[in-house]
């Protein structure tokens, strides 16, 4: 069961797997430009999504500086 965002970024990093995928385009594909965000929220997603992931799930990787990976 996953809500409509976390399936979002789900999407976006099984596009590309294998490569990593920036904290600004992940947060492009997930809020709309007007749309206030909190500076964690990225981050919770992605919490989230792991939590749900696991354990069977593919694994979703932070490159500290550079994005994420699945």
């Amino acid at each position: 069961d996953l809500r409509r965002r976390e399936w979002a970024l789900l999407q976006c990093l099984i596009a590309r797997p294998g490569k990593v995928v920036s904290r600004e385009r992940l947060a492009s594909e997930l809020f709309s430009h007007d749309e206030p965000v909190g500076p964690n929220a990225l981050e919770l997603y992605v919490a989230r999504l792991r939590k749900k992931l696991q354990p069977d799930g593919p694994a979703i990787r932070t490159l500290r500086g550079l994005g994420y990976m699945i």
